[in-house]
């Protein structure tokens, strides 16, 4: 599952309850783990709004080089702050402003914690930050490129350029409810070279995370956990209405964390949430993150897009959709093979919003599907809720549209009940049916609440296009989500996947690897490994050992993965050989401090790196 601000609520502005009387620096040994019943008896919080600062490592920390960065004039740059500067002192652990907020949002701040104490404090354990955070789910601050030391085997010399995972990560520890999603983009981005390794911690710089580094305190809304019941919504309403007008921001420049995904296309690369539009980012030659800006297409990408995007690596191009709260719920658009963006096509056989996060590209169809997940209004206010919630009385269904559609004309629907995906693994044709490989979440209704009872149960499923007949087949009875495959598939009948395994969600305790050629009834699992006792890794990301080779196998390359170690509090880098029956790792990489975990990540070779 996927850590994104949701498209449904990018145009309901609220406020961020995330708030502090003051901006202060505090060592990482002072963020501890709460036991979970503490999370049903909440008293008043006081923990400060703050910037988590880690130690720094004995290791070689390369000095960041200045350099101009290129912008496209689509892509919009950061504004500088209109208001009086705050005062500001330097942080001792990297050498970063910190600002003390003004007298302005100190006031907007004590007003903010009368609702996170009074009006909705996180009594849910899936709001509650102190539980939220827990582990290796605490933030971490900024790190400038970092050699690493490589303890076991040596890096192919295919991994020749950057493995980059996204992910939340709170610029300021919340002090009311915290959903795991609402954290601000992080790229962790690995810079790989002649067998050596560099680190780089960087904060996406959107326009959310921006204000709020220059106000000194947090300023916009918590979309999955600032909605809890009407009086809470009405208020931190009100009080975002107040920071607009006092100026403080402007959501015409987008409420986005770019927390979740990141795409190369075009001959740039992107990082994503699906409430905005995507922000341009690029690597130094050094190893370091540079965000470029939002990235409008020139004005041809309005409001938001997903966060999955699916490039073809042959033509190219890059398809991908918005979906909102309003008519039309489903807008299906591409990208030509030099990034720029065709017309919309609006779906208005959909009727009602659904919680659209994923979908499927073959070489003929996109296949998008219309899950029991949507949006949920009378619980927001009535039931002190999610906004975002199960419906058990709808029925799921699959909508197939031809790949280069320029109207809906043609938009098929078929039902598929209690078929329920988050993500879409791949789809591909065959004959007059259309195959679509994905996770099916069983237990929906704990989606949002509860991510740790979700079991998503891979499955096949075959809709023929003549017939109207629906088939379904699961390859794996194991919890596994994030499946990838060779990124040279996508669209075409694929035979492996690599999945995390869940143990439970959202923590990763291994990876399988799946032959999903195998007959129906049978158990696709073919290799696999667990990370250990207390090891909790991530998406696992394949990368082809002769990616121009067209006639090398399918599962010819590396799995690559950051883990975690909980019990020696150290991340390290794996790459696991794909083709071995226990995904043996042929290389480790001791990262010089923590990595949290996270979501979608990317390898980006050298090549394609220098064009950025």
């Amino acid at each position: 599952m996927d850590a994104s601000s949701s498209s449904f609520l990018s145009a309901i502005q609220t406020s961020k309850l995330l708030t502090g009387t003051m901006a202060m620096t505090i060592p990482k040994s002072a963020v501890t783990t709460t036991p979970s019943f503490l999370s049903r008896h909440l008293p008043s919080l006081n923990v400060s709004s703050v910037r988590i600062e880690e130690k720094p490592q004995n290791s070689t920390t390369r000095p960041t080089t200045s350099r101009t960065s290129r912008h496209a004039s689509s892509t919009t740059t950061l504004p500088a702050a209109t208001k009086p500067t705050p005062s500001t002192r330097k942080s001792p652990a990297n050498d970063r402003r910190v600002v003390e907020p003004n007298q302005l949002t100190m006031m907007f701040n004590v007003l903010e914690g009368v609702i996170n104490n009074f009006i909705d404090p996180p009594l849910r354990q899936s709001v509650d930050p102190r539980y939220v955070l827990s582990d290796n789910f605490a933030p971490v601050d900024e790190l400038p490129p970092t050699e690493c030391e490589v303890i076991h085997g040596s890096l192919p010399s295919c991994l020749d350029g950057a493995y980059i995972r996204n992910g939340p990560n709170p610029q300021y520890l919340p002090r009311g409810p915290y959903h795991l999603f609402d954290g601000d983009g992080m790229l962790h981005s690995i810079r790989i070279s002649q067998g050596k390794a560099t680190l780089c911690s960087r904060y996406v710089k959107t326009y959310k995370y921006t204000m709020e580094r220059d106000a000194g305190a947090p300023l916009l809304p918590n979309v999955f956990s600032g909605f809890n019941g009407l009086a809470a919504s009405a208020a931190r309403g009100a009080l975002s209405a107040a920071r607009i007008l006092a100026g403080q921001f402007n959501p015409a420049n987008g409420i986005g964390l770019a927390n979740t995904s990141l795409a190369y296309f075009g001959n740039r690369l992107y990082a994503f949430g699906e409430s905005d539009l995507p922000y341009a980012v690029r690597l130094t030659s050094n190893g370091d993150i540079e965000t470029l800006g939002r990235h409008d297409f020139d004005g041809k990408l309005l409001m938001s897009m997903t966060a999955h995007p699916k490039v073809d690596l042959e033509t190219g191009e890059a398809f991908a959709f918005r979906y909102g709260p309003v008519p039309p719920f489903l807008t299906y658009f591409h990208f030509d093979g030099n990034g720029n963006k065709q017309p919309d096509v609006p779906i208005f056989s959909m009727t009602r919003p659904s919680f659209l996060h994923d979908f499927g590209i073959s070489s003929k169809y996109a296949i998008f599907a219309d899950i029991q997940i949507g949006m949920n209004p009378m619980e927001m206010i009535f039931g002190a809720g999610s906004p975002v919630g199960s419906d058990p009385a709808k029925v799921s269904r699959l909508g197939i549209i031809p790949r280069y559609a320029t109207d809906e004309s043609e938009m098929k629907w078929f039902d598929v009940p209690g078929f329920n995906i988050i993500h879409a693994i791949n789809a591909w044709d065959e004959e007059d049916a259309v195959v679509i490989l994905a996770p099916n979440i069983l237990s929906v209704e704990h989606t949002m609440e509860r991510l740790d009872l979700i079991h998503a149960l891979v499955e096949k499923v075959r809709i023929d296009l003549k017939t109207g007949i629906v088939t379904r087949n699961p390859v794996s009875a194991r919890n596994l989500d994030f499946g990838m495959i060779n990124p040279a598939y996508l669209g075409k009948k694929n035979r492996f996947v690599y999945a995390a395994i869940g143990d439970p969600m959202p923590k990763i305790s291994g990876v399988v690897k799946l032959d999903v050629s195998k007959g129906e009834r049978q158990e696709c699992t073919v290799a696999s490994r667990i990370f250990g006792p207390r090891c909790y890794g991530g998406e696992p990301f394949f990368v082809a050992r002769e990616p121009e080779n067209p006639e090398a196998e399918e599962d010819d390359g590396y799995v690559v993965s950051y883990v975690h170690d909980e019990i020696a509090g150290e991340s390290k880098f794996l790459v696991m050989d794909a083709k071995s029956p226990g995904l043996d790792i042929v290389a480790a990489v001791r990262l010089p401090r923590r990595v949290p975990y996270g979501f979608h990540g990317l390898f980006v070779k050298e090549s394609d790196l220098k064009k950025l």
